[in-house]
């Protein structure tokens, strides 16, 4: 059984935590700015380099859910220690691939170890932190680190793929990996594991059925909608998926238990989420190729253009717990949604001859803002009142809607930008994909919007109001 951690254990528990939280994001960015090189250097073709992206968020929120409930039973500690382990010697793989094939199952491998690693954070985070100001405060970090360590690996991607190597970025994990290995072991009490199974069909459905639909999208970039494969593949997918929300209704102990979607609150979190993060992959993906494919950015020079955003993106951030208490948690949301919606628009009118100053960094400060202000109230709604026995399944769910943001609306995205392109290429090619999927992302941030109005403000007012005429 676990017991509350001490004030000093604390410290090192969420230093720990947030560190190989950063790990997990580092390295979902610290890619990006290096595809140019690994395009060129392992052989992949313009469609089939979105599966370097894809390949590990596919199998990170695919195998979520399962390792989540994993936790639960095995303990976090325990998982948290496999997980970095995993994550480590995938990272050492990547660094050395000398192949397409070789780098996508690797990074498919890494996706593994971090979908056992990035639940065990979370739950961790629960179970450490009391609800209220201190969780608050806590989860406000994690986001945090969320955001800024996205930026930051733009910046250190393209640094170490211009002046050494893009393999670099995943070689430095294994220190990192070691010391959170052996700091997990001293610092954090094994939690009180429970009984049960794993929902093994439920993980397998979900992560094929996500990669099918994926997939689907992806081909259709260079088959079209009518080709036999794409269809084939999307109408697997909505087999699998289909299959896969069965199992959960009826499963003794599902991977994601139905009943947290009856919560308004988490439902539009979750929604929300899948949307926002849809358009920040996009924003990121090709914002990297059109700096350094039209604007004839070297991939360093791309890194920095990044710093407007990752600059306000931890200031904002910083600030949240304040802005929290003064505006509310859905108010706030609502806010840092509008702000990027903006940002991405803006952005997405940038093309050939578009100045640096107010066509790319301008932009990127509302959107980094957006983001700082973003994150933290959609974990924070995420897990609102979630008991304590579907912690570690709650944060599943939360990471989970983040990599299947991630991975399907990059798909989407792609697939989007790839219509009406005609006989365009080089420079011209990538501002029409550019531009084209800026706007696709601008729209699934006002739906996220929407969500966020509908299901969180808007309910949340309605207590209020009648909180208030109960005590008058």
């Amino acid at each position: 059984m676990s017991t509350p951690a001490t004030a000093p254990h604390k410290t090192a528990v969420l230093a720990i935590i947030l560190v190989s939280y950063v790990m997990i994001v580092l390295d979902t960015s610290i890619v990006l700015t290096g595809l140019p090189r690994i395009h060129q250097g392992l052989g992949f073709t313009d469609a089939g380099l979105a599966w370097v992206q894809s390949a590990y968020t596919l199998t990170f929120g695919g195998f979520l859910l399962l390792g989540a409930r994993a936790g639960d039973i095995l303990g976090r500690r325990l998982m948290l220690i496999v997980g970095l382990g995993l994550f480590t010697l995938a990272s050492l793989a990547i660094g050395a691939a000398q192949s397409a094939a070789w780098m996508i199952s690797a990074r498919a491998i890494q996706g593994l170890g971090a979908a056992i690693l990035a639940p065990s954070t979370l739950a961790l985070l629960q179970t450490t932190f009391a609800e209220g100001p201190e969780r608050t405060r806590a989860v406000s970090y994690y986001s945090a680190v969320a955001g800024v360590a996205a930026s930051v690996g733009l910046v250190l991607g393209g640094v170490l793929a211009d002046w050494i190597s893009w393999r670099v970025g995943f070689f430095i994990n294994l220190p990192i990996g070691i010391a959170m290995i052996i700091a997990a072991r001293k610092y954090i009490v094994e939690t009180e594991r429970r009984a049960g199974e794993l929902d093994v069909v439920g993980a397998l459905t979900s992560t094929v059925g996500v990669t099918a639909l994926v997939y689907g999208f992806i081909r259709s970039a260079d088959t079209g909608w009518t080709n036999t494969g794409t269809i084939a593949s999307l109408a697997g997918a909505a087999l699998l998926l289909g299959v896969f929300v069965a199992n959960e209704w009826k499963a003794k102990q599902p991977i994601m238990p139905l009943r947290l979607f009856v919560s308004r609150e988490r439902a539009g979190a979750y929604a929300a989420r899948i949307l926002f993060l849809g358009a920040m992959i996009g924003f990121f993906f090709f914002t990297t190729q059109y700096l350094q494919g039209v604007l004839d950015y070297r991939a360093a020079l791309t890194g920095m253009a990044f710093l407007p955003m990752t600059m306000v993106n931890f200031a904002v951030a910083m600030v949240v717990p304040q802005l929290t208490r003064r505006f509310g948690n859905g108010r706030l949301l609502a806010g840092g949604l509008a702000l990027c919606l903006l940002g991405m628009a803006w952005l997405s009118r940038a093309s050939f001859d578009t100045a640096y100053l107010t066509g790319v960094a301008l932009p990127m400060v509302l959107i980094g803002a957006g983001q700082g202000l973003t994150l933290s109230p959609l974990t924070t709604s995420g897990i609102a009142g979630v008991a304590p026995g579907d912690a570690g399944a709650a944060s599943g769910v939360v990471n989970v809607a983040h990599q299947l943001g991630n991975s399907l609306g990059l798909a989407v995205l792609v697939a989007v930008a790839a219509v009406g392109a005609g006989a365009l290429d080089g420079r011209e090619l990538l501002a029409y994909r550019f531009g084209t999927a800026l706007t696709a992302g601008s729209a699934m941030l006002a739906l996220a919007l929407l969500f966020v109005c509908a299901l969180i403000v808007r309910p949340r007012k309605a207590v209020q109001a009648v909180a208030t005429g109960a005590n008058a």
